[in-house]
Order: C-alpha cells, then structure tokens, then sequence
C-alpha cells in the first residue's frame, strides 16, 4: 500500500500530520500483511497502530484487552473519530451483545473489542467461525509472558486461538516488557525479529525522584510536597499512589484538613462514583487524587505534573506504568518515590500466597486420573479451587501448564446452568412454532419449572421427556433456541456456572513425579517475583543514573548515560529506610496463635489436616479458598504476623510441627 495513502488516512481520520516514532513501521508491516509487535512507553500511541490498519484491512479488527476501563477510552477515541467499534463485555445485557454481534456480520463494525475470557463462551466461539477476521490485537501483550508482571495464563492460549479462527495476523502492544519477555512474546506468535517494534523507555521530561522518609513521616513530607503544587490559580494534576485502599481514605482525609483538595479513588468505591471522580480529574475539576492502582488504567490526560508513591510499587513494570501517566505533553514533570522498605514484608507475602502447596496439585492430579476412564475431565474453576485449596489465578496457571505438558488438552466450554424469565406468556411462545418444533419448544417449558419470576432449565428432566417423546433434545439445539428466544425478546436469558472440558492425553499419569515438577515450577515462579522486588530496590537505591538503569530493565541501551534530572544525577543517592524490625519469633507462640484455627478445622467434617504453609497463610493474613470456606478472617490469630516475613514465620512453625 502506498505511504501516502497511509498519511491520507493518519491526517484525514486521525488528524495527524505526521506518525510518532516507531508508528509507521508498525502500521506498514501490519497492511503489508505480516505480523508484529510495538513495545512503545506509556502514552506513546500504541493504540494508532491498530486504528489505522483497521481502515485499510479487509475484515475485522479483533482487539483483546484486559480491563474495561481500557476498552472503554479507546472506544471513546475511536467513536470521535468515525471510526465503526464496539465491544462485547460483562456489563452488557444478552440483547446488547447480540446487537454487536449483528453489526459484525454485517461489516458494520470495524474494531470488536474483548476480555480474553470471552473466547471461552460458547456462544461467541460460534459466532466467530462465521465473521472473516483480518486482524487480533492483543492489549498489554507483556501478560502472554510467564516472566513478565500480571501474568495471565489465559493469554497463553491466546496463539491457539489465533490458528483456530484462521486469523491470518497478530499485533502485540505493550509499554513494559523486558528482553525476556519480548522474545516470549514474539515467539508465541511467530513474529519476525524485524517486525518489532521499541522506541526506548527514557522520557527526557520525567524527573526520577527517590527521597525515601520513614513511615511515620510520610503523610507530611507528601503534605509539604505537594503543597506550592497544587496552591494558586493553575494547581498541577498530580496522582498519589498508595497500595492499600483504607490508606488512601485516610491520606486524602489528612491532606483535605491540611488544605488540599485530594480525593480517594480505590476498586472498593462503587462504580459511579469511581467514574464520576476520574470525570472530574480528566475536566480539571479535580487536580489530585489519592489512589490504589484501580486509577490508571485508560487515563489518557496530557498535563498530569506529578506522581508520587507513598509507597513501595509492586515491581519496575508497574512503576513505570505508573510514572508513565506523568507528562504526556512533553513538559517536565516530577515522579517522586517517597516509601520505604517498611512494607516489603508485605509485598513479598503476596508472592508466598499464590504459590500452590503441593498437597493441592497432587489433588488435581488425582482428579484428572480418576477421571481418565471417561477419557476426558469436565470442572468447573471455583469446585476445583475448593478441592484444591489453590487461588483462582494461581489454578489457572495449573491447568495451562497441564495443557503445556501434554496432559491435558482443551476440549469446548459450557454454561452449566441457564435460567429465564419469560417476556410473554408460556403459551404463546410455544404458539409461535409448529409440528415437532412446538413439541420440542413445549419440552423445553415442562422442563424449567417457574420459581417466582425465573425458570431453572433441568437439563436431565429435558432428556427424560426428549427419550419419551422421540424429540432432538441434544444440548446444542437447547442452547441455540434459547438464545433465539431471547434474541426475539421471548425471554430474558441469564447462563451461569462456566464449565471447562478437557481430553486426557495421558491417563497413565506419575502423580508423585508430576506434582514434584509443578511444585517446582511455582517455585521457581516465586524466587523469580522476589528477585524482582530485590531488583526494584536496587533501582530505588542506585548511585547511578535512574533514567539509565530503568531504561536498561527494559533492554533499552540508547538513554544517556546521565540524565542530568533524576536525584541520583544530582547527588542524592537514596537508602529506603527499613521501619522497625519485628521482634524475633518464638516459635511456641507462633504455635499457639494457631489455635483458633486448629480447633476450627479440628471441628469440620470435610477440611484436610493443616499444613505449615496453610497456618503460615493464616498467620500473614493470606486467604485461601479453605480458609476462606472457614471464615478464618473472624478467628484470633489470622493476620497476627503480617508484618513478618512469610519464611520467616514457616521455619518458626516448622521447628514447633517438625516430627
């Protein structure tokens, strides 16, 4: 295709004289018909390099995003623009979504935005053989990568996906992946070396700041800070990030009484009012916000002058995402750490917390075996995790390296259970139909009896009366008519408990050998999340240039050697101060503040024997699905060690329970 006609679309559409650094071989490689991947910082215009192609690509634009809040801004920017998009997500209702799907098939829709777990509905992975997909965008790519930050196992099956719908092209988009992951990613997809993209991670006007202060100081370093910022007639749009929410209630509190007008933004406020306040800082009608990492996510605002951590970030990814938000315009703007290494204990406990114990993986194990008779596995992800005792995420990642072992291979999902409310009466829906088709409909009614205003359909009672009357009740025909009733407004549908089929590729399964391997793998995972936390530190506390070393995370060798504006530059090498160190633990009374949660298992029917690292979860204030199923949050006892290292408080119940 000719550059011109490309630069036509950019000014004409987009309104754009030129393509920022990086865009334009980005955008050509994608209408040239080859795959590729943009690994451009935060603000960079990573989304322009699948707008564009969209206009010029035959068929649809498949994007895959994480997070609505995502979806949602460049749907907005998208729309501005004249550009034909839409998504499918859980907010919408059954008709919504079928709107959508309409305006695909009928090339009324260009870009079709979705959550990667929309490719496990049933529904929609019909709906796909049937619509041409030119391209699939995957958002945040750097979650494909097991060694990149907010890993999601479902990404890994995203390459699969693509060869199952014969969608002939991939683009990756990220703001923060390393070498490493950059090769993941690019492998995954088969995409040429040539073909992807880095425009370099150093910004020259963000100003990296590390003036670590102890704990109790912080609320009026941040005070003094923030103050001449945001004073007078034109206050500068800054964002405070703290990690817990009630943090973030308190610190904005104390920043109000102090004179500034601070609000609180966290995942726990309901969602109106989260969308209200980012409407206001988006207007200039609030210029400082208090935040968990619930903000961020699809803000796209020029002139924010300031981000602060108040404290610790999770790893160099999210501080970089993070300080990212700050100066998009170009002008200089500040990025101020202020936390110390007092919650570090903390973080590293949340990376203790997703390792599974290898008692639950041998579970699963046991589970598929059992199950290897029927030659294939059906389970449903949250009975499992009970079983388990494994987290939802961490499961995920199980099963995904089930799959990548050869164990176990993805079959279909389904919805175990529908249930409807009717729009008009029984009688007249099965008026509509003639023949055996009414007699199947008729079935259909006898089996969803009516509680109050909804129908459970009794999937076995249908087959019952199926075999009776000699009807097709096969489930893919149940399914298809009960989303046409609801498509003509017949009923209103609702399907609920997602179950997940697998084929057993290997019956004859060593559970002993194979949960050694998978426990080692977690394991493995869990020194590599540390090691990342010990490498943000070590940027915190560089006598180097912080510009320089964040941009070498990221594989970036053209920044300067000194910036000349990070407070490593100017001298002020930074030593994150450590809090009070806890007192040393005495195992004995470890052992005792256990109790409650003995007697509490002791008392269940159906609850296995504890292990140490169940009690040490309970200790640091970890949950897990059984805790969780014995309401340990309420005993004495739970969270009692939080502040303590996770290995710290095993070793001491190790020594009381060994033997």
């Amino acid at each position: 295709m000719p550059r011109d006609s490309l630069d036509t679309t950019l000014k004409q559409v987009f309104g754009y004289d030129d393509f920022r650094p990086g865009q334009r071989q980005v955008v050509e490689a994608l209408v040239a018909g080859r795959s590729a991947a943009a690994i451009f910082p935060t603000g960079s215009g990573k989304s322009l390099c699948y707008q564009l192609p969209a206009l010029h690509l035959p068929h649809l634009t498949l994007v895959v995003s994480p997070l609505l809040a995502l979806m949602q801004d460049q749907l907005d920017f998208l729309t501005r623009h004249g550009i034909a998009a839409a998504s499918i997500d859980s907010r919408q209702s059954r008709e919504e979504a079928s709107a959508v799907m309409e305006g695909v098939r009928r090339g009324e829709i260009r870009v079709l935005m979705i959550s990667v777990e929309r490719l496990k509905n049933e529904r929609f992975r019909a709906f796909l053989r049937q619509v041409p997909v030119s391209l699939l965008v995957v958002d945040e790519a750097h979650c494909l990568s097991e060694w990149g930050h907010n890993f999601r196992p479902d990404y890994l099956k995203l390459p699969d996906y693509q060869r199952e719908f014969g969608i002939p092209q991939a683009l990756l988009l990220t703001a923060t992946a390393t070498p490493r992951v950059i090769e993941d990613m690019r492998k995954s997809f088969a995409i040429a070396a040539d073909d992807v993209t880095l425009t370099g991670f150093y910004r020259p006007n963000l100003n990296l700041l590390v003036q670590p202060v102890p704990a109790e100081q912080r609320a009026r370093a941040l005070r003094d800070w923030l103050r001449p910022r945001l004073e007078g007639p034109s206050p500068q749009p800054s964002i405070v990030y703290v990690t817990l929410q009630k943090r973030a209630e308190q610190l904005a509190a104390y920043l109000g009484k102090a004179g500034i007008d601070a609000r609180a933004y966290h995942a726990g406020m309901p969602s109106d009012a989260r969308d209200a306040l980012q409407q206001a800082f988006m207007a200039g009608e609030v210029n400082c916000i208090v935040a968990t990492i619930a903000f961020g996510m699809g803000i796209d605002k020029a002139n924010i002058r300031n981000v602060v951590h108040v404290d610790l970030p999770k790893s160099i990814e999210n501080y970089s995402q993070e300080i990212g938000r700050a100066g998009r315009d170009g002008q200089p703007s500040d990025c101020l750490m202020l936390g110390g290494r007092d919650a570090l204990a903390a973080l590293e406990n949340f990376v203790y917390g997703d390792t599974p114990e290898r008692d639950g993986i041998v579970r699963v194990l046991e589970t598929i075996r059992e199950a290897a008779p029927q030659g294939q596995w059906e389970l449903t992800l949250n009975a499992l995790s009970q079983h388990s005792n494994i987290r939802p995420l961490p499961l995920k990642t199980l099963l995904v390296q089930l799959e990548l072992r050869g164990v176990i291979a993805p079959r279909y999902a389904y919805f175990a259970e529908y249930r409807f409310q009717y729009r008009l009466e029984p009688e007249a829906l099965i008026g509509h139909f003639d023949g055996e088709r009414r007699d199947f409909v008729a079935a259909i009614v006898e089996a969803a009896p009516r509680a109050k205003t909804w129908c459970s359909l009794d999937l076995e009672a249908l087959a019952r009366l199926g075999a009776e009357r000699g009807l097709d009740v096969a489930r893919p025909r149940v399914i298809r008519a009960l989303e046409y009733f609801s498509d003509k407004g017949w009923i209103a549908l609702e399907s609920k408990q997602m179950t997940e089929v697998y084929a057993i590729s290997q019956p004859d399964i060593d559970v002993a050998g194979l949960a050694d391997a998978l426990f080692d793998y977690f394991r493995d995972k869990e020194r590599a999340e540390i090691a990342r936390l010990e490498a943000m530190l070590a940027l915190f506390e560089s006598d180097q240039c912080l510009s320089r070393r964040l941009a070498e995370y990221f594989g970036d060798a053209h920044a300067p050697q000194q910036c000349g504006h990070c407070s490593a530059c100017q001298g002020q090498v930074a030593r994150l101060p450590g809090g009070e160190a806890p007192a040393p633990l005495d195992a004995e009374q470890v052992a005792a503040l256990c109790r409650p949660l003995l007697d509490r298992i002791a008392a269940s029917d159906d609850a296995p024997a504890p292990s140490v690292d169940l009690l040490t979860r309970f200790l640091t204030g970890l949950t897990t699905p059984l805790l969780t199923k014995l309401k340990a949050r309420q005993l004495d006892g739970f969270a009692a060690l939080e502040a303590w290292p996770y290995a710290e408080v095993r070793e001491a119940l190790n020594q009381q329970f060994a033997g």
